[in-house]
């Protein structure tokens, strides 16, 4: 015997972290013999789990069968991983043929008072966030038609090969049985067949559709919530379907023409009979088999095994942030390199989103809900009139606040983004989605508590917006009894500079220089450190300083150095609208705002621009909460998910320092190349050849 379980499927070994979680044995890829192992693992019992099952028989092993468990992920498909799994050692619950580990529980198992407690706790989150095996179903689903209040009957289908049919102990022909029994049983009320998505699709057959139209019985298909059903309360009539399950925990009769693992206890109006199953249970000593001792939890983005409040918590963020994005979206010459991030956080029930080149290469999308429109930053500022005139909606991206390591002009992917549909926050001309935030939401008292501890979490992780990082931190030597102020540069042609510029910066002259003359204008005795902004420091965008560009009112040029440790040795942080004032505020520094940053205007900086709109008195915490809760929106790249944005920054926080990888420094040398190239066509341009 050994510590090792042998698994012969490539997909199950993706998820060789779960198995060694919940068993305890190393998962070790096999092709012929389990030699070495103590155990062979498979699919549950499905025919791709054959040749597992085989060897285990051939060399005298145990078996044991994984499977997803009852509440899985977002959507179906190998590309999420299941945010819960089951194991069983004697069978699998789906497959009433032989005895499995759940229903050994159900029989036997004596559950404690704290344990069916927790089952109704659970069984009350489940059905108020509307979670079930896979959750990208939407939540609207009328069922009573035309004001009819009579009786509502669901029949629901399932797919052909279902491998809990057969394990169910039923067959093709119980499907047909179990509509006329439906509509036999059931005069006057309103009967309607579930069909399963994939079988109107094409993708899949299904089963009672012949039986339903024969009846002349309403059919219902789509990507709908069971419980947007199962709030109207019907007759659930199901040979082995999860739905039944579901019914039973949402207080519905139930009736199955199968054998699945929730019937036999005396819970459900049972059309065959299993002689071992002879315990009666309650709803919540089943659910206290199914979810606290038969399946395990596993966080959607770090693998580790949490519990199931979590898991559901966890998949009701996924499942409203999908619901969120209900319209169809088609963005507008989004980069390449960015779509995947983009693509996952606009994904939602209409899909995920197209991409056209421009206007001009859109194409109407299938169905009848118009699209909404997206497009980078200026570019969407620039498209909004013309889409509003026509009364289309255009929501502009942008770059999160906490977005990597490492620069997005060396494309490096964001971790964070910000999807505005009036405005955006770079641009005071007009109201922006976090000035609306900002100016109207009573923030929660959670959010508020979550916010702080967000913040402490950046400070002790020194999170920045890039996080860029060196081993060699040079600070200057600080004179005594003088105040130290620093002034973060911008990128002199950013668009924060260009759409937000206010009165007295003029377009012509350098933004760092102008702002640097005013900083020793207000401080003339001060200490003052520039830091160039990254972009202008490692890639050559437009910013740098010359030495008759103000470099006389700085004390000390800060050249890679990484933001967050100066932020240590200053006593006040003065900026023209960078989001280093943001990040200062974040660390409890004075800061000065020259023109008007999102952060501004609050009661938070000390203002000398001003916009009439603002004027609202907010807490720092609640700030934060609006900006990195409320407005950002985060990807994880590791489980391509949405998240939320306490996974970024710890992704941030293990990334360290990873500009010295090969694809870092190949991201660097192209985004040299291609702001190199830029500037050399507008060099050219005003020549005039």
């Amino acid at each position: 015997m050994t510590d090792q379980i042998a698994v012969y499927s490539l997909g199950l070994m993706r998820l060789a972290d779960e198995i060694r979680t919940m068993t305890g044995l190393e998962p070790v890829h096999r092709i012929l013999s389990p030699s070495s192992c103590s155990a062979v693992a498979g699919w549950g019992h499905k025919p791709t789990a054959t040749r597992a099952r085989r060897a285990a028989r051939r060399n005298n092993l145990p078996y044991i069968a994984f499977e997803d468990g009852f509440l899985r992920s977002l959507k179906p498909g190998t590309a999420q991983r299941p945010v819960s799994m089951v194991m069983d050692r004697s069978g699998i619950y789906y497959d009433a043929r032989q005895p499995s580990d759940l229903e050994t529980l159900l029989e036997t198992a004596v559950f404690r008072p704290e344990e069916t407690e927790k089952a109704e706790e659970i069984i009350a989150a489940i059905a108020r966030n509307g979670l079930s095996k896979y959750n990208h179903g939407t939540d609207v689903a009328d069922l009573s038609g035309d004001g009819d209040r009579s009786p509502i009957v669901l029949i629901v289908d399932q797919t052909a090969g279902d491998a809990s049919i057969a394990g169910g102990l039923a067959t093709a022909a119980d499907f047909e049985r179990m509509v006329d029994a439906a509509v036999d049983e059931n005069p006057g009320a309103t009967l309607i067949a579930k069909l399963h998505p994939e079988t109107l699709a094409g993708t899949k057959q299904g089963h009672i559709e012949p039986a339903a139209r024969r009846h002349g019985l309403r059919l219902l298909a789509g990507h709908v919530s069971p419980w947007a059903l199962l709030r109207h309360k019907p007759r659930v009539y199901t040979v082995s379907s999860q739905f039944g399950f579901e019914a039973l925990l949402a207080g519905c009769r139930v009736t199955c023409h199968g054998m699945p693992f929730y019937a036999g206890w005396g819970l459900t109006d049972d059309r065959q009979r299993l002689a071992r199953r002879t315990k009666r249970r309650t709803i919540a000593e089943l659910a206290a088999a199914v979810y606290l001792r038969y399946s395990r939890f596993f966080d959607a983005w770090r693998r580790t095994a949490i519990d199931p409040l979590t898991a559901i918590d966890q998949l009701t963020f996924l499942r409203q942030t999908f619901l969120a994005n209900a319209n169809p979206v088609v963005c507008l010459g989004m980069p390449r390199w960015k779509r995947r991030a983009v693509a996952a956080m606009l994904d939602g029930p209409a899909g995920p989103p197209t991409f056209r080149a421009s206007m001009g290469g859109h194409r109407p999308l299938a169905g009848n809900q118009p699209p909404t429109f997206a497009a980078w930053g200026v570019n969407a500022l620039k498209l909004r009139p013309m889409l509003e005139a026509r009364r289309q909606s255009c929501i502009a991206i942008e770059d999160g606040f906490v977005r990597s390591v490492g620069l997005g002009a060396a494309f490096v992917q964001p971790l964070s983004l910000v999807f505005d549909s009036r405005g955006l926050y770079f641009d005071p001309s007009r109201p922006s989605d976090i000035e609306h935030l900002l100016s109207g939401l009573d923030v929660p008292a959670e959010d508020v508590a979550r916010a702080s501890v967000l913040r402490r979490r950046i400070l002790e992780a020194r999170i920045t917006k890039y996080n860029m990082r060196t081993a060699d931190i040079r600070l200057p030597a600080l004179p005594q009894g003088r105040e130290v102020v620093l002034v973060p540069g911008q990128v002199a042609d950013d668009a924060a500079i260009e759409w937000g510029r206010v009165a007295g910066f003029d377009a012509g002259t350098n933004i760092n220089a102008q702002l640097l003359t005013r900083v020793r204008q207000r401080h003339p005795d001060a200490f003052v450190i520039f830091k160039p902004h990254p972009d202008v420091e490692d890639m050559g965008r437009q910013g740098a300083l010359g030495i008759n560009d103000g470099t006389g009112h700085a004390d000390y040029i800060a050249r890679k150095t990484p933001l967050d440790a100066l932020f240590t040795c200053c006593h006040r942080v003065e900026v023209y609208s960078s989001l280093s004032g943001f990040e200062a505020l974040i660390r409890g520094l004075p800061v000065t705002a020259h023109g008007i940053p999102f952060y501004a205007g609050w009661g938070l900086t000390e203002d000398l621009a001003h916009i009439d709109r603002r004027g609202r008195k907010r807490t720092l915490d609640e700030l934060v909460a609006v900006a990195l809760i409320h407005y950002a929106h985060y990807w994880d790249p590791g489980s391509g998910l949405v998240c939320p944005p306490e996974v970024s920054i710890d992704r941030i926080a293990d990334m360290g320092n990873t500009e010295n990888t090969l694809v870092r420094r190949a991201g660097r040398l192209l985004g040299k190349t291609v702001i190199a190239g830029r500037r050399t066509k507008r060099a050219f341009k005003g020549t005039g050849r």
